[in-house]
């Protein structure tokens, strides 16, 4: 299992946006094969800033999701608010 972090910045007038873009999609997120979750987090000091999280079964359905039609449509809209770079991490469990 593998776990993804994306850290995103958005203009001010665009973080509404992109909750609704988040809320509207997640759920077909969820349905590809692999997804075990996914879930966004707002900043507490920073409103602009979120993080989505999501659990992938390996990162071969990761790639998958992220080559997908569905994917490019989300990154589409999603992308155009930024104000920054996005960042982002694959992570491998150590220990639970």
């Amino acid at each position: 299992m593998i776990t993804r972090v994306v850290k995103l910045s958005f203009e001010a007038d665009r973080i509404e946006p992109f909750k609704k873009i988040f809320n509207d999609t997640k759920d077909g997120i969820r349905s590809f094969k692999g997804c075990i979750e996914v879930n966004a987090f707002q900043h507490a000091a920073d409103p602009s800033v979120f993080f989505t999280i999501s659990k992938w079964d390996s990162e071969a359905d990761l790639e998958n999701y992220r080559n997908s039609e569905f994917f490019t449509k989300v990154w589409t809209l999603t992308k155009q608010g930024f104000k920054e770079k996005p960042e982002a991490w694959t992570l491998n469990q150590v220990q639970n």
